[in-house]
């Protein structure tokens, strides 16, 4: 149980154990300012065009690439991670082809809410105690958060681009506090990736055109939740079973050795979503994709693109007793999932095309 420090020469320790009270499990802190290196890279996928439809990381690059940009009273930035790490393996569902594999952080509560109603717990301690201007972020504001992570000694990101933990592996959900209070920095961490590539070559549509740079536009992740239209046919058999996001190359990581099952209980996986019926699935009207995900992140992409993904995954699924219902699809209002549906019943049929 926490307990008041009555006196410290530095808010870090009465900080640090408040968040861990709260849950977090690591915390660090860092200096309101990000490295050339940082803005370098975000800049480069950029130019790229590897952000895709995913327009919101261009609008305000000025304000994710410097910290007091988006807010100029800050002076410190207190990064929070809070584990995720699955009880069994990620990837169990991949070998059920009848079966959709749903990414570990959406087979339960939405982490966004989660995150931040810790951080506001946390943020509203710090105004108490010490009395700073404080704003708290999750991953929907312009915050280049795993850099800071990586700043504030929490990982360091890996040849896949995501943070990696020594104590967690790759199973971090990130938020983070600015204020206006100095703090001192802790050290960044060291990137101990050495020579592995295990991540870049488990991604199953080469997203990766070289270590630690995504070209999110391959990557199933971005394909099944960002992206909007129809998917790219070739990148399609690649996808499998995936119907919400992608583990594969987080899972592939030797640190998860050391991650034990997260201890947030909303975070625990719902036994519905860990191989639900892609049967069932495909079925849902607006009305009852909504009840199947109230509360949870996959909400937010809509019945449409998840029946698109949905028959990705029945074309993939080499099941023809599935045909009756991509056929029954390709009527469909929404013209995405009347595609998919179409190439899912050609591919069952064991046509080249629909």
């Amino acid at each position: 149980m926490w307990r008041p420090i009555v006196a410290e020469d530095s808010p870090k320790p009465a900080i640090r154990d408040r968040a861990l009270a709260l849950g977090f499990d690591a915390i660090g802190f860092a200096a309101a300012a990000l490295g050339p290196q940082a803005r370098h890279r975000l800049a480069d996928f950029l130019a790229a065009g590897q952000h895709g439809d995913m327009g919101w990381l261009a609008d305000r690059a000025d304000a994710r690439a410097d910290p007091q940009t988006l807010w100029p009273e800050a002076r410190s930035v207190i990064a929070l991670g809070l584990s995720y790490a699955p009880a069994g393996d990620p990837l169990a569902t991949l070998a059920r082809p009848d079966r959709g594999n749903i990414s570990v952080y959406a087979r339960n509560r939405d982490y966004h809410d989660i995150v931040k109603g810790k951080l506001k717990h946390l943020a509203q301690f710090i105004v108490a105690r010490f009395g700073p201007a404080v704003k708290v972020f999750v991953d929907t504001a312009p915050v280049m958060e795993k850099p800071l992570a990586m700043q504030a000694g929490l990982g360091w990101q890996g040849k896949h681009t995501n943070l990696v933990s020594r104590a967690h592996g790759s199973w971090l959900f990130l938020g983070e506090i600015y204020t206006s209070l100095a703090i001192a920095p802790d050290a960044p961490h060291a990137d101990r990736c050495g020579s592995c590539t295990r991540c870049l070559t488990a991604c199953p549509t080469d997203a990766f055109p070289a270590p630690y740079r995504l070209d999110a536009t391959r990557c199933i992740s971005y394909l099944t939740i960002e992206h909007r239209g129809p998917i790219p046919e070739e990148l399609r058999k690649p996808i499998g079973n995936r119907i919400y996001g992608c583990d594969d190359c987080l899972a592939a990581c030797p640190w998860n050795r050391f991650a034990r099952p997260a201890a947030e209980a909303k975070l625990a996986a719902r036994p519905d979503l860990l191989a639900p019926d892609l049967r069932m699935l495909a079925g849902l009207d607006d009305a009852r994709f909504r009840a199947l995900f109230a509360g949870s992140p996959i909400k937010r992409i809509g019945r449409d693109r998840f029946v698109r993904n949905v028959l990705i995954a029945i074309g993939n699924s080499a099941d023809r007793g599935l045909i009756e219902i991509a056929a029954a699809l390709r009527a469909d209002a929404d013209p995405v999932v009347a595609e998919a549906a179409g190439w899912a019943l050609a591919q069952l049929q064991g046509k080249n095309g629909p």
